[in-house]
């Protein structure tokens, strides 16, 4: 136990399909979590554009792969291929874990789970919790569907009218349909309906690229700092920078402040899980990549 694994005739593979994949975090982290749990597994990242995705997807069943995760842009391609899809991804519409169940291949999407956990980890429950969700694309997709079915009371979905809006509304009316969450996508015209859901909510959530590094480090969707109050839980799915504006601006409102790194943890931690059966050791995993 603990010792570093060698490849046997018996070691089983999982890894990351998308392209670009080479900056990913994933193999470090799986891989190190295999080493201390003593399991015979190796994680390894595959450059897959979405017009090879068919054709490794099926290589990948062939082999009998115990698993592996997708990234963009092979996400929705992957849940149309998959033999089933996890309630999660049957409503969101995109894959980015696959399990081997005995021939078996499952799509998840552990994105929203990631998220839920990383609220967790912060001292936070979504249950009965009413979000302010800003953003429609594929992280919010996520956020939003797990969400309401692990509870929340309602969701108030910001966003402008791109080319996510369509799916964006067939995903609130399944989630209106199929849980008990009050659900509703908002046109993203004006601070004060935005100011009016943020002052009713539990939760601020940016799901869009907006504060991202390199090209939208200044700017940020909340134009009224006073939109923002002490108590308000304020989260920015963003890592990179680890303090963007609405960060910066939610802290020095008081409000309860964390970023997307452990979004990105626990959802790798629920990824390992489906595929091994075993909790991925994450305070360890935590401490070596995550601070």
């Amino acid at each position: 136990m603990g010792c570093i694994n060698e490849i046997t005739g018996h070691t089983k593979l999982t890894g990351l399909l998308g392209s670009p994949v080479a900056h990913s975090v994933s193999p470090k982290m799986h891989n190190e979590a295999f080493r201390l749990l003593g399991l015979d597994y190796v994680y390894l990242c595959f450059d897959v554009p979405v017009e090879n995705l068919d054709t490794a997807y099926e290589g990948l069943k062939k082999l009998g792969v115990a698993g592996f995760n997708c990234t963009m842009p092979d996400k929705t391609r992957m849940a149309q291929l998959v033999d089933q899809l996890s309630p999660a991804a049957s409503i969101i519409g995109a894959v980015n874990t696959v399990v081997n169940e005995r021939g078996t291949f499952i799509g998840h999407n552990t994105d929203g789970i990631g998220y839920v956990m990383s609220l967790k980890d912060s001292g936070h429950d979504i249950q009965n919790k009413k979000m302010t969700l800003l953003g429609a694309g594929g992280a919010a997709s996520s956020i939003m569907v797990q969400s309401a079915l692990d509870g929340a009371r309602a969701i108030d979905v910001y966003s402008i009218k791109d080319q996510f809006w369509g799916k964006a509304e067939e995903m609130i009316a399944a989630i209106n349909e199929r849980t008990n969450c009050k659900a509703a996508l908002i046109e993203m015209t004006s601070d004060d309906r935005l100011g009016a859901s943020i002052a009713e909510s539990d939760i601020l959530c940016n799901a869009t690229p907006i504060g991202m590094a390199p090209n939208h480090t200044d700017q940020c969707l909340i134009h009224d700092p006073k939109m923002l109050r002490e108590g308000l839980i304020v989260s920015d799915i963003i890592y990179n920078p680890r303090e963007t504006l609405l960060f910066q601006m939610a802290k020095n409102a008081g409000c309860s402040v964390l970023n997307g790194m452990y979004m990105l943890l626990y959802q790798g931690a629920e990824a390992f899980r489906l595929w091994t059966g075993k909790e991925m050791p994450v305070d360890i995993i935590k401490e070596k990549y995550f601070q």
